[in-house]
C-alpha cells in the first residue's frame, strides 16, 4: 500500500468513520430543556408552520442546510461503482460546505432503477432542504434529472459537475483572454470532451458572449457535426456543419482549448497549430489532456490552467459551489438561474484582479500573486470569495425575483 493511500484511507477511518457528524444547536441539559426540544414545546413550532409555511424558515435548520445528492454513476474519475462508493465523496462535499460556507450538508446516496425513481426520489424529499447539491450522476442522465427536478422543486437544484465546473472555467477564461488581448466573443474554442462538465461549460460560455458557431466540440468520435447520427439532444447542440474531423483539423488557428476529457489528449504537435497566445484549459484529473512543462516546453505564448492544485491556476469547483448556495439560501431563492451563475462569474474573475492578502499568500505557500499568466482565478483558501461571490448571487436572485426575501440588512460586509 503506497504511503498515500494508507494516508487517506486512515484519514476516513480514524479517529471516528466518516467525516461529517451532528452537533446539536441547542441546549439539552434539564428536564425544560427537553421539554422545549421535543414534546410538549416542539407542537409550538409545528402550529406556527402549519398555519404559515415560511416559518420553517424560522423555526427549523432549512435555511442553512444543503442535501448533497448521487446516484454513484460517475464517481470523480473512477465511474459507475454504485451509491455507497460515492458516500465518501458525497461526505467530502459536506465537508466543504461546512468549512468553506458555514452551510450544513447531509450526503444521500439513492438506489433506484429508472431515472424517473431518482427524481421522484429526490425531488419527495427535497423540500426539507433549503436546497440540493446534485453530484457524480453520468450524463446525459444527469441533464433530464436536473431539469426535471428544477421544473418540479421549489428550492435550487444545482448539478455542481455541471454548473461548478462552468463558472470557474468562465471566470478563467475571460481573465485569460483578457490578459490575452482577445475577446471571448470573437474567439475560436475547441472543446474535448461531450459530457456533463463540456456541455454546461460550453453553454455558459455562450451566455458569456462566446459564439455557438465558434465553438468545436468532439467526444470519444471525434468532431461533433450535423451528419452525424449518434448524438443525444445535448450534443446536438453543438453539431457544427463542417468537414472537420479530427482535433488536429479543428484546433489549427483556435484561440482557447477546453479539456474535459481524459490524459494526454492534446499531443504537442496539435498544440502548435493553435493561433498566437492561446489559452489551454487542460482539466482532465489527476492527469490533464497536456502536462503544463510540456505545454510551456512547445510554446512560450500560453496561458494554462488546469484541475491541479500543484500547477498554476487550478480550476476548482469550491471556489463557487459553497458560495452560490450560501448566496442563494440566505435570499431563500426558488433556484440558481443564469443570473446567478453570471454573477458568480463575475465576482470570481474580478477577486482575481485585487491585491492578494499576506494571508492568502502564506495559505497557498507562495511569496506573491498578481493578476496575469500564472494567476487567473482566486486561490481557494481566499476567505474574501464567501462574501464576494455569496453577495454577488444573492444580489441577482433579488433582482431576478428568484429570490423570496431581500438581501439581509448589512449582507456580506468585508
Amino acid at each position: 500500500m503506497s504511503d498515500f493511500r494508507k494516508q487517506a484511507l486512515d484519514y476516513h477511518a480514524y479517529p471516528t468513520p466518516g467525516k461529517i457528524s451532528i452537533e446539536l444547536s441547542k441546549p439539552a441539559e434539564t428536564s425544560k430543556d427537553l421539554a422545549l426540544a421535543y414534546s410538549p414545546g416542539v407542537a409550538e413550532p409545528v402550529r406556527a408552520i402549519a398555519e404559515n409555511p415560511d416559518d420553517v424558515y424560522r423555526y427549523t435548520a432549512k435555511g442553512n442546510m444543503v442535501a448533497v445528492i448521487s446516484n454513484g454513476t460517475a464517481i470523480l474519475g473512477l465511474g459507475n461503482l454504485g451509491p455507497m462508493a460515492s458516500k465518501p465523496v458525497m461526505e467530502g462535499k459536506a465537508l466543504l460546505f461546512k468549512r468553506f460556507a458555514g452551510l450544513d450538508a447531509i450526503d444521500i446516496e439513492v438506489t433506484h432503477r429508472t431515472t424517473q425513481d431518482f427524481i421522484n426520489t429526490v425531488a419527495n424529499i427535497a423540500d426539507s432542504f433549503g436546497g440540493v447539491n446534485l453530484e457524480d450522476i453520468k450524463a446525459p442522465e444527469c441533464f433530464e434529472i436536473e431539469e426535471a427536478l428544477i421544473e418540479r422543486c421549489d428550492v435550487p437544484i444545482f448539478h455542481d459537475d455541471q454548473h461548478g465546473t462552468a463558472i470557474v472555467t468562465a471566470a478563467g477564461l475571460l481573465n485569460a483572454l483578457e490578459i490575452q488581448g482577445k475577446s471571448l466573443r470573437k474567439a475560436q474554442i475547441v472543446c474535448l470532451g461531450a459530457g456533463a462538465a463540456a456541455i454546461a461549460c460550453m453553454e455558459l460560455l455562450i451566455k458569456c458572449g462566446a459564439q455557438r458557431e465558434h465553438i468545436y466540440m468532439l467526444d470519444s468520435k471525434g468532431v461533433i457535426h450535423t451528419r452525424r447520427d449518434d448524438l443525444n439532444p445535448y450534443k446536438a447542440l453543438f453539431a457544427n456543419n463542417t468537414d472537420k474531423r479530427t482535433l488536429e483539423d479543428v484546433i489549427t488557428e483556435a484561440d482557447v482549448f477546453v479539456g474535459v476529457s481524459g490524459p494526454n489528449l492534446l499531443a504537442p504537435e496539435a498544440l502548435k497549430l493553435m493561433a498566437d497566445k492561446p489559452v489551454i484549459f487542460a482539466c482532465s484529473n489527476p492527469d490533464p489532456e497536456i502536462k503544463p512543462e510540456l505545454a510551456n516546453a512547445v510554446r512560450d505564448d500560453i496561458i494554462m490552467a488546469t484541475g491541479r492544485s500543484d500547477y498554476p491556476n487550478q480550476v476548482n469547483n469550491v471556489l463557487c459551489f459553497p458560495f452560490i448556495f450560501r448566496g442563494a439560501l440566505d435570499v431563500r431563492a426558488r433556484a440558481i438561474n443564469d443570473e446567478m451563475k453570471i454573477a458568480a462569474v463575475e465576482a470570481i474573475r474580478q477577486l482575481a484582479k485585487e491585491p492578494v492578502p499576506e494571508a492568502v499568500l502564506k495559505a497557498a505557500g507562495v511569496d506573491k500573486l498578481e493578476f496575469g499568466t500564472d494567476y487567473i482565478i482566486p486561490k481557494p483558501l481566499d476567505p474574501r470569495l464567501k462574501t464576494r461571490v455569496a453577495k454577488a448571487v444573492a444580489e441577482a436572485a433579488v433582482a431576478s425575483g428568484a429570490a423570496r426575501i431581500d438581501l439581509p440588512k448589512n449582507y456580506m460586509q468585508e
